[in-house]
C-alpha cells in the first residue's frame, strides 16, 4: 500500500528529546536555511507549567503522566521477582523537561575511557562551557558562561541544606567545597546546583533553549503527536521516515502512516528505549530479534539493543521538625513560600566514595571492584548521597499512609558505575502487537548491592545527626526484628554527633537486602544501546555516529554512550547534542564557529 509522501527537508530527526533538540537548534542558527524537520511522540512543552516551574517537577512521575513513558523492564529475581519500571522523557525536548534539574557532570576521565576518538575529554571540555551559563560563580575555569543552559542555586535554600553538610563535614570527615561539579572533585560535600534559571525561576531546557527561542526561523519544524515507525531505504541509504499519529498524544487521530523525506540526513534521537527500537523496525539488528518479529533483516548488528546501562537509586523517608522549610509546604500551599517555587528541594550533597574503614566494614563482594575500578581513580564516586527536603516513596511503592501536614525529608542516594548491564528489544505479543522485552539487568552482578547496603546504614547515620531529624517512617524502612538495634521509629530529635552507630546484625543485614530488592529503582538515567563502539565489539555506531551497514543515518542521543557516566545523565545528553552538531556541520561542509 502507499503511503503518502507529505514533504521534503533536508534533516529529519526521529525522535525530540533532549539531544535533538540540541542538535536542530545549533543547526538551525549555523545554517538558517537547512530544511530541518524533528519528529516527536510526545506534545510540546512551550511554557507550560509542568515543564518550566520547577516545584511541579514531580507531576511527570505521576501514574497518569503523559510526559514520561513508563517502560516496565521484565520481572527479575534479583528484585524478588518484581517488574521494575524506567521512566523516559515524552515530550519535545525529553528528560530535559521532565528531569528533577539536578546540576551534576561526569568526571572528564569519564569520557577518555570510552576510547572514541573525537571524544576526547579535552576535545569536549570546550563544547561543556559552550553549552552553560554557569550562575552561580564567576572565574571557574572548567564552567562556562555565555551558553544556552543556566545553571544556578534555584530559590531559597531549604532548611536542611546546611545540617547536612555540618554533619557531612563533622560525623563523616569529610571535607567541604563550593564546587564539585569541576570535572575531577569528589568526595566532598558541596551545594547541589540546579537547571533553573537564577533570574526567571525557570527550568532550563533544551527545547526552550534550543529550539523554542527559534521560532523566527521558518525552516526549523516539529511536529509533536507523531510516533516513528521506521527508517526508509533506497539501496542501504537512509532517505526518509514512516510515522504515524501517536496513539497517547493523540488518540482520535487517523492512525495510518505517512512518509517525510530527508535530502540529506536521518537522525535517530528517540533515547536509550526509542533508538533501538527504530532500527530493528528498519530491520537493523539480530537476526533473531528480528525474525521473531516478522521483520526482513537489512544490516546484520547485534548491538542493537544491548549494552543498557542505568544508575540505581535509593529513597529512604524520614521524620522532619515541623519548624523546618521543605518543599512539602509547596504542596500545601504556604504562601510565605513562594520564593522557593524556583527550588528541586535537592540543596546539596556528596560524590561518595569509601574510606579505609567504610571499605572494611562493605561486603567483601565489592572489594574486587573496588581494585579493578576504583582505587587508583580518585575521581570516580561510588554513589551520589543528597538530601530531598520532601517525602519521596519509591516507584514500587505508592505514597505510605502518612499525615499530609507533617514535614519530611528523604534520603537520596544512587549508585553511579553498575556492573550489570541489560537490554532492550522490540518484541511481539500473540495477537501481534508490538511490545518492549526489556531486561534492566538491575543488580545482576552481586557487587552492586553492596553499596546500596551501606549507602543505607550511612545516610541512616548522617540523617539521625541532623538537627531537623524526627525518627524514620518505619513503613518505608526495611521491617528489623523486634529487639535488634535498628528498629525503626519516630524520635524526639536528632542523636549527638559523636553517638555511637547503630550496629546491624546478620539477621539485619538480611532484611536490608530484601528490602533493597524490593525498592531499588532507576533514577531515568539509561543509556548505552546503541554504543558507540567497534562493530567487532557490539557496537552500532561510528566515532562519527554513523549507523554501521548503511549511510545517511545516524543516532545521536544517550544510547550512544559505551560505558556509564558519574553524574546525572543530562549533562552528557547536552554535551552529545553539542558535538553530534559539530560532527554534522563538518559533514555537510557548514562553518560551526
Amino acid at each position: 500500500m502507499s503511503r503518502p509522501i507529505l514533504s521534503e527537508f533536508d534533516i529529519v530527526f526521529a525522535g525530540g528529546g533532549t539531544t535533538a533538540c540540541v542538535v536542530a537548534g545549533r543547526l538551525a542558527a549555523y545554517d538558517p536555511s537547512l530544511r530541518i524537520l524533528i519528529l516527536e511522540a510526545g506534545q510540546h512543552t512551550l511554557n507550560k507549567p509542568i515543564h518550566v516551574q520547577p516545584s511541579q517537577a514531580l507531576l511527570n512521575q505521576a501514574p497518569t503522566s503523559t510526559t514520561v513513558t513508563f517502560n516496565i523492564g521484565n520481572p527479575s529475581p534479583r528484585l524478588n521477582g518484581r517488574a521494575p519500571i524506567v521512566p523516559s522523557g515524552r515530550c519535545v525536548g525529553g528528560g530535559s523537561c521532565v528531569n528533577f534539574m539536578v546540576y551534576t557532570r561526569a568526571p572528564a576521565s569519564d569520557y577518555d575511557d570510552w576510547g572514541v576518538d573525537g571524544w576526547e575529554s579535552e576535545i569536549l571540555i570546550p563544547l561543556m562551557k559552550k553549552l552553560e551559563k554557569y550562575e552561580v560563580q564567576p572565574d571557574c575555569p572548567t564552567h562556562g558562561y555565555d551558553g544556552p543552559i543556566k545553571v544556578s542555586s534555584g530559590g531559597r535554600r531549604t532548611g536542611i541544606f546546611n545540617e547536612f553538610i555540618q554533619v557531612g563535614t563533622t560525623y563523616h570527615k569529610r571535607h567541604y567545597a563550593d564546587d564539585t561539579e569541576d570535572l575531577e572533585t569528589c568526595n566532598t560535600y558541596s551545594p547541589s546546583q540546579k537547571y533553573i534559571d537564577g533570574t526567571t525561576g525557570r527550568r532550563s531546557d533544551a527545547a526552550h533553549h534550543y529550539v523554542y527561542n527559534q521560532a523566527h526561523n521558518p525552516n526549523l519544524h516539529v511536529w509533536d503527536g507523531k510516533r516513528v515507525k521506521r527508517i526508509i531505504f533506497e539501496d542501504k541509504r537512509a532517505v526518509g521516515v514512516e510515522f504515524t499519529s501517536d496513539p497517547v498524544s493523540c488518540p482520535d487521530a487517523n492512525q495510518s502512516s505517512s512518509i517525510v523525506r530527508a535530502s540529506k540526513l536521518v537522525i535517530i534521537s528517540a533515547g536509550a528505549f526509542g533508538s533501538p527500537a527504530i532500527l530493528e523496525r528498519s530491520g537493523i539488528g539480530a537476526g533473531a530479534i528480528l525474525k521473531r518479529c516478522g521483520i526482513e533483516q537489512l544490516v546484520n548488528l547485534p548491538g542493537v539493543g544491548e549494552n543498557y546501562r542505568d544508575h540505581y537509586l535509593v529513597l529512604v523517608p524520614y521524620l522532619a521538625a515541623d519548624e523546618i522549610i521543605t518543599t512539602e509546604a509547596l504542596s500545601r500551599g504556604n504562601s510565605i513560600l513562594q520564593e522557593s517555587l524556583a527550588q528541586n528541594g535537592i540543596d546539596s550533597k556528596i560524590k561518595w566514595r569509601p574510606d579505609d574503614e567504610e571499605l572494611k566494614a562493605m561486603s567483601p563482594a565489592f572489594q574486587p571492584r573496588w581494585k579493578e575500578f576504583f582505587q587508583d581513580r580518585p575521581d570516580k564516586a561510588v554513589a551520589v548521597f543528597s538530601p530531598f527536603a520532601q517525602y519521596f516513596s519509591p516507584l514500587s511503592r505508592p505514597r505510605s499512609s502518612i499525615p499530609p501536614t507533617r514535614n519530611y525529608m528523604t534520603a537520596c542516594y544512587y549508585t553511579l558505575y553498575p556492573v550489570s548491564a541489560g537490554s532492550v528489544h522490540i518484541n511481539v505479543t500473540e495477537d501481534g502487537k508490538e511490545r518492549m522485552d526489556f531486561n534492566t539487568g538491575f543488580l545482576d552482578d552481586p557487587s552492586d548491592i553492596v553499596p546500596l547496603n551501606f549507602g543505607y546504614k550511612k545516610t541512616r547515620e548522617i540523617f539521625r545527626r541532623m538537627a531537623s531529624y524526627r525518627g524514620e517512617v518505619p513503613a518505608d524502612h526495611p521491617n528489623f526484628p523486634e529487639g535488634s538495634a535498628a528498629v525503626c521509629r519516630e524520635a524526639s530529635g536528632p542523636v549527638e554527633l559523636d553517638a555511637p552507630d547503630i550496629i546491624y546484625t546478620a539477621e539485619d543485614d538480611e532484611v536490608i537486602d530484601r528490602f533493597l530488592r524490593d525498592i531499588v529503582q532507576t533514577p531515568s538515567h539509561s543509556l548505552g544501546t546503541c554504543a558507540m563502539k567497534p562493530e567487532a565489539d557490539h557496537g552500532v555506531v561510528d566515532a562519527r555516529l554513523n549507523v554501521y551497514g548503511v549511510s545517511n543515518l545516524k543516532v545521536a542521543d544517550l544510547s550512544i554512550s559505551p560505558l556509564n557516566v558519574g553524574a546525572n545523565t543530562y549533562s552528557t545528553a547536552l554535551l552529545i547534542g553539542e558535538r553530534a552538531a559539530m560532527i554534522i556541520a563538518e559533514d555537510l561542509g557548514i562553518n560551526c564557529i
